[in-house]
This record gives C-alpha cells, sequence and structure tokens, in this order.
C-alpha cells in the first residue's frame, strides 16, 4: 500500500460538524474491510463509532478473532501493540494517533526490567523463584520479557486468577508496571502488606534490603496510573456523610486506601456490570476515567439510578483522548483511497514471545 498523500493538516482544522460526515462516508467506503475497536475509557464523539468495545482482556480476545483486515484501535499504543500480536498475519493493527501512549506504561521499560532482574538474582534463585507478571498496560517487549522466563500477562480483569497461576509455580512474583494493582489483588488473595514490597527502578536493588526481598511473596514495581491516583479517600468519605446509603466502586488501579475503602473494587467490566444490575433509583460513587463515567450514568438514568464521579477535578485518560475525530476521519479516509497510515508492527521475535504471555493468560482466564 503506498505512503499516505492526504496530510494530516486537512483535518486538523477541520470543524467537528464536517468531520463526522467524513469519517461515516470512510466508514461506508470501507466496508467491512475495516473494524473500530474503543476501549471504554474512550472520548464520547469517538466511541460512537465502535464496532467492538471492551476492557483491556475482552479487546484482547476481540482482536484476536475479528477477520477485517484493518484493526482500528481507539484507545493507546499497547492496546494496538496487543492487536497486532494476536491478530492473523495478514490483518494490520491502526493507531490513529501514534502520540496516544500510557503513562503508566512508560514508568516500566525493558532495560529497567532486565535490571531488577539482574540484582535479584545476586539475592535469589530468581529463574526459579519468580514469575515475572506484567500487567497489559505495557510494552510488547515486556509482555516478550515475561514469555520468555515463565511469565505471564494479567488485566485488572483476571489479576486474582494470574496470581494464583503463578504462585502456583514459583513462591514470588514481579509484578509490573501498576503498584496498586498488584496490592490489591495481594491483599485479596491474603498476603500481609509486608511481604509485599516496592521495588524502586531508579535506586540500587529498588531500594530494598537483601532480607526485605528474601521476605516478599510480592515485588511490586513503582508504577500508577496518572487518572486513578487522583482518587482520594477523603472523596469517599464526603460522599458517605451525604449520602449514607450510597453505593461506592473502584477500579484496582486505585490507591489501596481507597479501594479498602470501597463496597465494590474491579475492572471497567465489572464496574459497568455491577451498576447496571444493581437495583433501581441507587446512586453510585465510581473511582475510574471520566468518559466511562459519564456515558455510564446516561446509560442508567433511566432507572433512577444517580452514578456520580470520584474525584472534584476533572480526571480523564487524556493520552486517550488524543484518539480524536479528527485523526479517526484522517485514518479512515486514507484507508478507503489506498493508504495505509500508522500501522502498528511488533517485531517478529517480540511479537513471538509476546504471543507466549498473552495465551498463557487467555488460557488460564
Amino acid at each position: 500500500m503506498p505512503t499516505a498523500t492526504i496530510s494530516f493538516d486537512k483535518f486538523n482544522q477541520l470543524q467537528d460538524d464536517a468531520c463526522h460526515q467524513r469519517i461515516r462516508a470512510a466508514r461506508e467506503r470501507l466496508g467491512n474491510k475495516a473494524v473500530l475497536l474503543c476501549h471504554h475509557y474512550q472520548r464520547a464523539d469517538v466511541y460512537q463509532y465502535a464496532d467492538l468495545t471492551g476492557d483491556s482482556l475482552k479487546l484482547a480476545r476481540l482482536a484476536s478473532q475479528t477477520d477485517a483486515q484493518y484493526i482500528i484501535f481507539c484507545g493507546v499504543h499497547f492496546m494496538a501493540e496487543v492487536a497486532d500480536i494476536m491478530s492473523k498475519p495478514e490483518q494490520t493493527a491502526i493507531l490513529p494517533d501514534l502520540a496516544a501512549g500510557c503513562s503508566m506504561a512508560d514508568m516500566a521499560n525493558l532495560a529497567k526490567v532486565e535490571r531488577c532482574w539482574r540484582e535479584l538474582g545476586e539475592v535469589l534463585d530468581v529463574e526459579q523463584q519468580v514469575t515475572p507478571v506484567t500487567y497489559i498496560n505495557s510494552a510488547a517487549d515486556l509482555k516478550a520479557f515475561c514469555g520468555a522466563r515463565g511469565g505471564i500477562v494479567c488485566t485488572s480483569s483476571n489479576a486474582g486468577t494470574i496470581a494464583t497461576w503463578a504462585f502456583g509455580r514459583r513462591e514470588k512474583i514481579l509484578f509490573f508496571p501498576d503498584q496498586h494493582l498488584g496490592r490489591w489483588t495481594g491483599h485479596k488473595m491474603g498476603i500481609a502488606l509486608d511481604e509485599m514490597e516496592v521495588w524502586d527502578p531508579d535506586l540500587e536493588m529498588g531500594g530494598l534490603s537483601a532480607e526485605q526481598i528474601q521476605r516478599a511473596k510480592l515485588l511490586l514495581w513503582k508504577g500508577h496510573c496518572s487518572v486513578h491516583q487522583m482518587f482520594q479517600p477523603a472523596h469517599i468519605l464526603r460522599f458517605r456523610n451525604q449520602y449514607p446509603d450510597g453505593l461506592v466502586i473502584s477500579h484496582p488501579e486505585c490507591s489501596f486506601e481507597v479501594c479498602r475503602q470501597s463496597d465494590f473494587v474491579g475492572s471497567t467490566e465489572h464496574i459497568v456490570r455491577t451498576i447496571k444490575e444493581a437495583s433501581p433509583n441507587t446512586r453510585w460513587l465510581v473511582g475510574t476515567e471520566l468518559n466511562l463515567v459519564n456515558r455510564l450514568a446516561e446509560e442508567v438514568r433511566h432507572e433512577g439510578k444517580i452514578v456520580q464521579f470520584m474525584a472534584p477535578t476533572v480526571c480523564m485518560c487524556s493520552t486517550m483522548q488524543r484518539i480524536d475525530p479528527q485523526h479517526l476521519g484522517w485514518t479512515l479516509e486514507n484507508l478507503a483511497d489506498g493508504k495505509l497510515v500508522n500501522p502498528i508492527q511488533v517485531p517478529k521475535h517480540e511479537a513471538e514471545l509476546a504471543r507466549v504471555a498473552l495465551e498463557r493468560m487467555l488460557a488460564v482466564s
């Protein structure tokens, strides 16, 4: 397919109404050659065009099942990488804006994880004692790292199941990049907080003593989600004082204190399902990304349910927000004209090892 000749500049200044018209026209021209996958956190003006929606686990499965020639991922970079890894060789994964990354994923890179592994090897028989587990919110080379070392990938939906699998093989887990998901998962399994240590990749030996490393069952990478860290226990206290009968549900990327004070904790799919299946006329405080909360509030309003956002300030996934109608329109129109833009292609050797870790996850889940 030739290099794109439609410049993004022609779309960048395009008014939304005109852009939506061109999106619809290009989609009609493409027919079933392209499928649009949208994460729950995607902005509403893009989400409306989704063929398939879900959280990371659901979308990982869907990416391996679609038959479309082009998989257009309206999410962030690591999601498009998963689509490329799990899709068929003749399919192409596309990210409408290559700047749509993930700050959490960027908190762990291969060089730092490899150094961590070497340093752990100074204290432990690391290959025999430690299973590396990477959250799906990570780069493909970290998934490959896990695939090569008997490790696995997890999502917020299946972290407990994956941790059980990992502990069935080795006595310790190195969990990256999100410390909060790892800590909540360990807590739900009955692991004491003093058996979960935070590994700081910017410090020698992660800032831990040999005794701390030897005692720890879970080594948690010092990483976090910039959205979910905004939620605070004080937000929950204020809500409970105002609405004693209200219910609180949070994503496990929130801090341990927020999760512990919530009535329910779970993935985006769990949050959506729990609120939709709840009794009418209930009130909910939700600790996760703003676009999802606003969409869910509209969907359940007719049942008398009130869904409100946990933080008093606006918290949205700013990098996913980069996938706007202008980038989507530019991508679709180029494809309709036979010009490929922004393909995501994981190097073959990385893709093979990453697929091992992802397929382990799908088999266990």
